[in-house]
This record gives structure tokens, sequence and C-alpha cells, in this order.
């Protein structure tokens, strides 16, 4: 049976925790290798105002949640130097991180990022899809805290009273492995499910972790305007 948690609630103490423990040591991962196709353009640059695009918001949410190290995961052909122009409005620039072969599928584009980050003394990985640009900074913030709390395998968004579950993901060091050893043609689903007893469902009310937006569709119900015009090349 899978747990649920109150988000950023410590029930041993019965008051709402201030912040997770910063000594636990939690990267982003902002998962950007796809190629958009039914979207027919880089959704990392597409606007979600005149501020950000989708790619600078996921990083200010992250910064903002606690996560001191977002990375960015590109494909090695995508927009690289556009990425770097949108990513100028969240300074310091995070790093960029290039998956040479994003044709493997996303479960790639994690890999690569683990592979940058992994170091002695990290505890877990956060990996959100850019896919998910509206996250807010409350729900990143109860993920980490829920890790840190339970240091469960796996810590995800689910919404309340429903079995939709969302993004960011939060994957335990001790999930590492799995990740690494599983199929790529099927991703990091199977190692979610033979967990499934041991993930730490954390209730949010918060639409933006289940919010994908995939097509020009979406985008508009989404924002109330159209996509505009390429930005860059895919």
């Amino acid at each position: 049976m899978r747990r649920a948690v109150g988000a950023g609630v410590d029930r041993t103490r019965g008051r709402r925790r201030s912040g997770y423990d910063r000594a636990v040591i939690v990267p982003g991962l902002i998962l950007t290798g796809g190629r958009s196709s039914r979207m027919g353009q880089p959704k990392a640059l597409l606007p979600v105002d005149a501020r950000d695009t989708f790619v600078s918001r996921l990083v200010r949410t992250l910064r903002e949640a606690g996560v001191d190290d977002p990375v960015v995961v590109a494909a090695g052909d995508g927009p690289i130097d556009a990425i770097r122009r949108a990513l100028a409005a969240t300074p310091p620039e995070p790093r960029i991180i290039l998956n040479p072969d994003p044709s493997r599928g996303q479960l790639s584009s994690l890999l690569t990022g683990l592979e940058a980050l992994d170091r002695p003394g990290m505890d877990a990985l956060l990996v959100t899809l850019v896919d998910v640009p509206l996250v807010g900074v409350s729900t990143v913030r109860a993920l980490l805290e829920a890790h840190a709390r339970t240091r469960a395998p796996i810590v995800r968004p689910i919404r309340p009273g429903d079995s939709a579950h969302g993004h960011p993901v939060v994957f335990d060091r001790s999930v590492f492995e799995a990740l690494r050893a599983a199929d790529p043609r099927a991703g990091a689903k199977p190692v979610v499910r033979a967990l499934e007893a041991a993930i730490e469902n954390v209730p949010v009310d918060d639409s933006g972790a289940f919010l994908d937006i995939d097509t020009p569709e979406e985008y508009r119900r989404v924002f109330g305007r159209q996509v505009p015009v390429r930005l860059a090349p895919r």
C-alpha cells in the first residue's frame, strides 16, 4: 500500500516544518532533451510570461524552493545557444549538460544528468520535465521535506482525493543503480512500479504539478494565447 503524507507536516511534533534539512544534498534536474514533436518547436523556449520561458521558470522555482544546484539537460543537437539566452533571466546561469543521443529516450537524459551530478554525499536527485513549467515552489519544498523526513526511495506529488501523480519526482540515492540498470526503451516506469509500496506520495493543492503542456492546443488553453512563431530550430 502506498503511503501518503501531508505536505510539509511533521506528524511526530504536530507542527508545520519551516523547511527541509539543508544538510541533505539534493540537486535538481530539468529535462529538456525531447524533440517536442507535438509542440512543433522547443518547449524549453516557450514563454510563460514577459519574464520567463518554460526552462527559466523551472530554474527559478527550484531555486526558490531550496534547490541550490538546478541543472538543465538538453539535447546535444538542440538549440543550446537559445537555451543559454533564455537562462540569462535567472542569474547565475545554471549548468547545461548535453545528452549526446536523446533519441534513446527520456531515461537517457535522466542518466546523463545523474552521471554528471553524482558524487559522494549526494542523497537524492529531484527530476522534473520542462513540459511542467507551472509547478509551485511550495510543491517542490514539500517534496524535499518529505524526502528528508522519510528517506523514501521515491517521493512524488499526488492530487488530493485522486490517484494522479505529477512532477517533480525525488529519487533517493538507493534507487540510482536501478535507474542505471533500467531498459532505456521502458524508461524509469518499471523502476517506479517495482517500488510502488515504498513510494512517499505527497498530496499537494497545486494544479501546476499535474499540468503537462505538450501541444499547441494545451498551450493555448493554459495561457489564453497562441504558441509563438517558431523560436529556434528543434
